[in-house]
């Protein structure tokens, strides 16, 4: 386990942001990007799993391809959850790259992408 205070620990989700391939980058809108300890009861339901599993990350909206009539609305959130990341991680670098990992996870759903398809190109 290794762990750091949520200021560092949102640091490095903006750095894996800021490293997201411009072409995704740009296109990013009405999207918040958190940092929550643990995942919510409502957030394991959506996932369709039960709460011994462990969420790592999650998309709460409407993916960027289902949008119609998608104006003046909140902004859809993705949520990074910081202790089971700092549980599977072993040093700063695993840390970095696990928070990496997540968040393009997650933005990828934003974009719609499921997580068969992300299966299918070995992004999982």
């Amino acid at each position: 386990m290794y762990e750091v205070d949520r200021n560092r620990f949102e640091e490095l989700v903006s750095a894996a942001v800021s490293a997201l391939p411009g072409a995704f980058r740009d296109r990013i809108a009405n999207l918040e990007i958190i940092v929550e300890d643990w995942a919510r009861s409502e957030d394991y339901g959506q996932m369709g799993i039960g709460p011994g599993s462990t969420l790592l990350g999650v998309y709460r909206g409407i993916p960027l391809p289902l949008r119609r009539g998608y104006n003046m609305a909140l902004p859809d959130t993705i949520v990074i959850f910081q202790q089971p990341i700092q549980q599977l991680s072993g040093d700063a670098a695993d840390l970095a790259e696990r928070v990496n990992h997540v968040v393009r996870h997650e933005v990828a759903h934003y974009f719609g992408i499921s997580d068969e398809r992300l299966r299918e190109i070995d992004a999982y």
